[in-house]
């Protein structure tokens, strides 16, 4: 199976290529900047690019995107042209050319205003069953192209799976009260209990959509770290985490202490995988447990995978290739 990798030059994109190659796999990687896993350099928004580029293809992984922080650089229509127009390309390709997988990168980031809590109210519990609101132009081209994803699905019988990642980039955080409160090594930690994934299970969710994409047909799935917490926590942890956290992670206050870390006051929302764990038969490894236990081992948290890629940061141009989690 030939799989083409848009964004190759990124943070999955490379991932992605490294690992279809150490697997064997015919794979070609796609990026508007050039790099050792970018076979073809162009823009996703060039219509006559891209159908050169999907020729052949029986699978594309389309992880080319303008990302979030963009929004303070580039202006709304280059991430219509990025997010929506290139999407459609690629579509519109794929679909011609007979693809039998499509599976588009999207992000958390798009249910926008769905993810704020109720004064006073409980920390929200995000399934795939909440009804994205859009905050920013990110959000809204996003959700658009998952639309796409869902129309080519039901016209052209294109299968199509929707990957909503969470936060996997290891880039400070883009929040500067949170980048004061908290250690960036601390905070990412703490994020993997509610918002945030390693890039190996990232990647991992990504070919296991390869391969049940035709029988799946169209789907969306949050890709997210598979959280300790239990719908009835909502309330205690939207005030007292730490006592929902030890209650959920016996001892992983002796850590924390040992480092000089702390817990979250509050959470105010979580993100379920149950959906991808049932249907697209996905296996997280690194949840909150997982990565305390190589905390106390005096392991790095992160994955092999997530170590050899580092951080790349974002791409000047108005095609960016690295998807937000």
């Amino acid at each position: 199976m030939r799989v083409l990798v848009t964004g190759s030059a990124g943070h999955l994109g490379e991932a992605l290529m490294r690992t279809l190659l150490a697997q064997g796999r015919e794979a070609v990687g796609l990026d508007i900047v050039a790099s050792p896993y970018t076979h073809t350099v162009g823009s996703i928004a060039d219509r006559a690019f891209v159908d050169r580029a999907v020729r052949g293809a029986q699978a594309v992984l389309n992880t080319a995107t303008l990302h979030k922080p963009h929004i303070a650089t580039r202006s709304r229509q280059d991430f219509v042209d990025t997010n929506i127009t290139g999407t459609l390309n690629l579509l519109e390709a794929a679909a011609a050319n007979g693809v039998t997988a499509f599976v588009f990168t999207s992000t958390t980031s798009a249910f926008g205003d769905a993810l704020l809590p109720e004064v006073n109210g409980p920390a929200v519990w995000i399934t795939e069953d909440v009804t994205p609101t859009p905050k920013n132009i990110y959000g809204v081209t996003k959700t658009t192209a998952e639309d796409l994803c869902r129309l080519f699905h039901r016209n052209q019988q294109l299968p199509c799976v929707v990957l909503r990642t969470s936060r996997f980039f290891p880039e400070p955080d883009d929040d500067p009260d949170r980048r004061c409160d908290f250690v960036d090594s601390n905070l990412k930690t703490n994020e993997f209990l509610y918002r945030r994934a390693d890039l190996q299970d990232v990647v991992d969710a990504h070919l296991l959509a390869i391969e049940r994409a035709p029988e799946i047909g169209f789907a969306r799935y949050i890709i997210s770290a598979t959280t300790p917490f239990l719908p009835q926590d909502v309330p205690e942890l939207r005030f007292d985490a730490p006592a929902v956290v030890a209650r959920r992670v016996p001892g992983y206050e002796v850590e924390y202490a040992r480092r000089g870390w702390r817990m979250d006051p509050g959470i105010d929302r979580v993100y379920v995988n149950a959906r991808a764990r049932n249907e697209l038969r996905w296996r997280p490894q690194y949840d909150f447990a997982h990565v305390l236990a190589r905390l106390q081992a005096g392991k790095d948290p992160r994955s092999p995978l997530a170590e050899l890629i580092g951080s790349k940061g974002y791409h000047a141009g108005a095609h960016g290739s690295l998807p937000n989690g």
